[in-house]
């Protein structure tokens, strides 16, 4: 890997990792989700990255993609199992992170599980490593704990303005075999449930972040001033909250590009109980780095 390159990494991760910390001290009962957001989506321009994808804020049974949009008004629970997924990009190169924070002792196993099984599965990261090795060890340490792994969601490789690329590194042992090579970018996510080890989409096509698709005429003004501010972003997901629209004309735009198929949507991922993740990014070296711890 090009030195330039390596220091882009290298910045993007130290960004994502003082900004998954500040946001972790945000998250208490009675804070709007959208207020956690936009000071952590804020934070990272001011450390001189963008956001790699609008922060996903999933609580309890909720397993990523959800981020708030410009009106909404959830906020933290007692109790809730909150999960901040933080992405950075410094000239495309990516940094992706996530904690989890639990809001009750009871949940705090779960956490734990998350956080053992990545520590665990980084030790396994070398040039020649079969990733297969490592999601053994992920799901050997999340039973130790008498709980699961979420089996349909995996860790990934990282690409410049790609934040999902081959490897897969699931979260437990499979038939999926790929052998590690240095300057390979990858992000392990373990995710830990007491309930059933797979999620589902949501059925409703409420996008909360977005990645363009194709570019088509709009008729809408305001359409084609997304699909300009989402061309910027060179393929990376996109928040309906980054724009100057409001209200119905935004609303308007949306389902004009939904249904021109300009744009996809990251549809939000959900189990049937309380979820954790814990997440780094490694760069594949004979001595690793993690740009994110």
């Amino acid at each position: 890997m090009e030195k330039e390159i390596l220091e882009k990494y290298k910045k993007a991760g130290e960004i994502a990792k003082t900004v998954r910390e500040e946001g972790r001290k945000l998250v208490k009962p009675g804070v709007k989700i959208l207020e956690i957001a936009e000071k952590v989506e804020n934070r990272i321009k001011e450390l001189g990255g963008i956001p790699a994808w609008p922060l996903n804020i999933s609580i309890n049974e909720i397993s990523a993609h959800y981020s708030p949009s410009q009106d909404d008004e959830t906020t933290v629970k007692e109790g809730d199992v909150v999960k901040l997924d933080v992405g950075v990009a410094v000239d495309g190169y990516v940094a992706d992170t996530a904690s989890t924070v639990a809001l009750s002792e009871k949940d705090k196993k779960l956490v734990e599980a998350s956080e053992k099984a990545l520590e665990e599965a980084i030790k396994l990261v070398k040039p020649g490593r079969d990733v297969n090795e490592i999601s053994a060890k992920i799901e050997e340490i999340i039973k130790s704990f008498d709980l699961k792994p979420i089996t349909n969601l995996t860790g990934h490789g990282l690409e410049q303005y790609t934040v999902h690329s081959e490897p897969r590194v699931p979260n437990y042992k499979s038939d999926y075999s790929h052998i590690l090579e240095e300057g390979e970018v990858i992000a392990i996510e373990p995710f830990v449930t007491r309930g059933r080890n797979y999620i589902t989409e949501e059925d409703e096509d409420r996008g909360l972040s977005y990645s363009l698709v194709q570019i088509k005429p709009c008729r809408l003004r305001e359409a084609r001033q997304i699909i300009e501010a989402m061309k910027e972003r060179k393929g990376l997901p996109f928040s309906e909250r980054w724009t100057n629209i409001k209200g119905i004309k935004l609303k308007l735009a949306m389902r004009e590009l939904k249904d021109r198929g300009c744009i996809g949507t990251h549809r939000i991922l959900r189990g049937d109980s309380k979820i954790s993740q814990a997440e780094h990014t490694i760069i594949v070296l004979d001595e690793p780095i993690v740009t994110t711890r």
